[in-house]
């Protein structure tokens, strides 16, 4: 540095360290909201699985075995909901698997809850 101020050189040298730092800084901001939007996405659909499962024991019915795949939606988020009715060991139980996908897209889900139910009724 002379008595007048920096050099170009020490100019640019500044400026690409600056502009390195905000490409890093803006790369970690973009991959925080991606991660945000994840979770967001995994706690709706959550709680669409859980609400179903709930449902099922509200209504003290004992569903058949087999598969069903309904709407689900939560908030803004439009989720269709995989419903599988499995057989147990025991009779009088059956086992329940949810799992939530995004509409429009079958191949990633984002939540599955697992649950029992009893035959109240014992026939």
């Amino acid at each position: 540095m002379n008595a007048r101020g920096f050099t170009l050189v020490e100019v640019l040298v500044a400026l690409a360290i600056v502009a390195t730092a905000l490409m890093a800084s803006l790369r970690a901001v973009g991959e925080m909201s991606a991660t945000s939007r994840e979770l967001e996405l995994r706690l709706l659909a959550d709680m669409s699985a859980q609400n179903r499962i709930a449902m099922v024991r509200a209504a003290r019915q004992f569903l058949p075995t087999g598969t069903n795949q309904f709407a689900c939606p939560q908030g803004r988020i439009g989720f269709v909901c995989h419903e599988e009715i499995k057989s147990t060991p025991n009779p009088l139980f059956r086992r329940i698997e949810v799992r939530v996908y995004v509409e429009g897209d079958d191949e990633h889900h984002y939540a599955e809850v697992i649950g029992i139910f009893a035959n109240e009724a014992g026939t």
